[in-house]
């Protein structure tokens, strides 16, 4: 089936009934429900339940909820959100985006040489690679404590591995809706663009797009009015595991910014219109494609996780898989 075949095709089961509304907080959670439901199995089945599917449909809105906590807060946790990148792969017209800097220090420094900052051309990658790679941390330590839990050689410290894996599982959700929420502000154009909200008025704009806010009216009302999760599911990718986590998460929101002006063509066409299929069309793919990414990305640090270590002193995840080495000195910080 043609791309165009599997867009029509999407578009066509709107017609279907659905609880779940269509980034605002509809699609956020059509986005991230879409990914649970498509895990395999190989993840931890406490992942593939109903429940949570559904936690985390609200876990992903907490990042937009807690906006407005205060200055401080905001100011510093806004800017995970976005990146704007310009038609030429630069952050704000300033340096370039790949290769990508090791960390956001030197991100920042490369910035302050264009007298620019981070907090205004924003560190969505760095955000979704720090919320990876605690995630691949968490799945470590539920993989430590489940061996646990299962060794008879270790029963007498069962109790607290069932309690500590309770207290994991929970940080594990409340980290997987913040990676969830990151990667779907990827998946939308706008949030990875200088045109973020119109066309920037400081750039040439030679074909006429339109400089009108239309940010939160395409990603809220839109999406919500037009899209619903059948369509999200039958576009998604098959998975797809690279192992090399920063080059494909680069990669994404490189995809994502190429579809930038196929964005504004289509509200200059008028297929942004209430019920226009375009409009659907385009909405329901970049939504697949978040849900596609973030489920690929909970399979790339499940698979990564067998290889860490935990606790202090650091202990190996496959010594204790294989009982060799009994965890709790580590995870109880016995010095």
């Amino acid at each position: 089936m043609s791309r165009l075949s599997s867009l029509l095709a999407a578009v066509m089961l709107a017609a279907v009934p659905s609880q779940l509304l269509a980034w605002g907080g509809a699609g956020h959670r059509m986005q991230r429900q879409a990914a649970m439901q498509a895990l395999p199995a190989e993840v931890p089945a406490f992942l593939r339940t109903p429940r949570a599917g559904a936690d985390m449909g609200e876990l992903v809105r907490e990042m937009d909820r807690s906006k407005g906590s205060g200055r401080l807060h905001g100011h510093d946790r806004d800017a995970a959100h976005f990146i704007d990148l310009d038609e030429n792969g630069r952050v704000l017209g300033g340096p370039p985006f790949l290769p990508l800097a090791a960390t956001r220090a030197d991100y920042a420094t490369q910035l302050r040489a264009a007298n620019l900052d981070q907090w205004k051309g924003g560190y969505l990658p760095y955000a979704i690679l720090d919320r990876m790679q605690q995630l691949t941390t968490d799945f470590a330590y539920w993989r430590v404590l489940t061996a646990a839990i299962a060794n008879p050689d270790w029963r007498a410290n069962r109790a607290g591995f069932r309690a500590d894996l309770v207290r994991r599982e929970a940080l594990l959700m409340e980290n997987l809706g913040q990676l969830g929420h990151l990667v779907g502000d990827g998946s939308q154009p706008l949030h990875v663009s200088v045109h973020y909200n119109g066309w920037a008025d400081n750039y040439p704009n030679p074909k006429g797009y339109t400089r009108a806010r239309i940010h939160g009216p395409f990603e809220s009302e839109f999406v919500r009015d037009n899209v619903r999760a059948e369509m999200v599911a039958s576009l998604m990718a098959t998975l797809r595991v690279t192992g090399n986590v920063t080059d494909r998460v680069t990669s994404y929101l490189i995809a994502s910014e190429r579809q930038v002006i196929p964005f504004y063509e289509l509200e200059k066409a008028g297929g942004l219109t209430p019920g226009d299929w375009r409009g659907k069309a385009f909405a329901a793919e970049r939504l697949a494609a978040g849900a596609s990414e973030f489920r690929d990305l909970i399979v790339e640090a499940w698979r990564a996780s067998l290889d860490r270590q935990v606790g202090w002193r650091p202990i190996s995840v496959k010594d204790v898989i294989a009982g060799k080495v009994d965890p709790y000195p580590a995870l109880y910080s016995i010095d």
